[in-house]
């Protein structure tokens, strides 16, 4: 499938699956299904709808989606050394979407033989589409993105999660948006200039990882294992360079290294 092609796909599947039940949410009238069940059927609607037409778009290829994996954990064991992979999170920041706080997106991610090349971040509400392709960079409603140096003399990151000792660390921390689809944006357009995470969920962290690194930053382990399909550890340490990775994993993670 082309660029534009998946671009619109998920737009189309947000605007019929997605907004009408934030709306429903947003509302706050009576309904049938409580909020988070609101966010649940959107997520599961979604992500069939995505899967089911990227399958028939490339039948050699493999869907693998957010729920899926749920339902069948083995079917990540592919991942690392498919030929060709689709993975989707349908919607991506659920928690927002049921108190009806519109940072959550809509992700894929395209990798061939366990390596990213193309990803797309669509966030429906605030109108925002982030697209990323394997050594042509990322672009934002269609405008190319351009790294620009942290204008910060002590690194600013966020975290889901408080950390242990975050406190005494070298570097600022704030809360992160509670979405991958908005923390991963937030970072490549200057906003922070790290991120890091405890879970490594591949539907999480593949779009947003490849922005990342197209946008001369890294993304790896807190051991320093750079960031792909089956890495596995304990913290995911994402940056905008990696004079800033090195920073926040030094004041972060120093003794869990040594």
């Amino acid at each position: 499938m082309q660029i534009d092609q998946v671009s619109d796909l998920l737009k189309d599947v947000a605007e019929r699956l997605v907004l009408p039940r934030f709306t429903q949410v947003c509302s706050g009238e009576p309904t049938a299904f409580s909020p988070s069940m609101m966010a649940a059927i959107a997520d599961r609607e979604a992500e069939v709808e995505i899967s089911q037409r990227l399958r028939a778009a490339d039948p050699a290829a493999l869907v693998i989606g957010e729920q899926a994996v749920f339902a069948d954990p083995q079917i990540l064991d592919e991942l690392p050394s498919a030929d060709h992979v689709w993975v989707v999170d349908p919607v991506d920041g659920t928690r927002n979407f049921s108190k009806g706080i519109p940072d959550f997106a809509v992700m894929v991610a395209e990798l061939r033989h366990g390596q990213t090349v193309r990803s797309w971040i669509w966030q429906p509400v605030h109108e925002l589409l982030y697209v990323a392709e394997l050594g042509s960079g990322v672009s934002c409603n269609g405008s190319a993105l351009r790294a620009v140096a942290s204008p910060r003399t002590v690194p600013l990151g966020a975290t889901y999660l408080a950390m242990p000792g975050e406190d005494a660390a070298t570097v600022e921390l704030i809360r992160s948006w509670g979405s991958c689809g908005v923390d991963y944006p937030n970072l490549v357009t200057g906003e922070l200039d790290f991120l890091c995470y405890r879970s490594l969920f591949p539907w999480d962290h593949l779009p947003g990882g490849l922005m990342v690194t197209e946008m001369n930053g890294r993304i790896a382990a807190n051991t320093g294992q750079d960031y792909r399909p089956g890495v596995i550890a304990r913290w995911l340490l994402a940056a905008s360079s990696a004079e800033l990775w090195d920073q926040a994993q030094h004041s972060l993670f120093a003794d869990l290294v040594r």
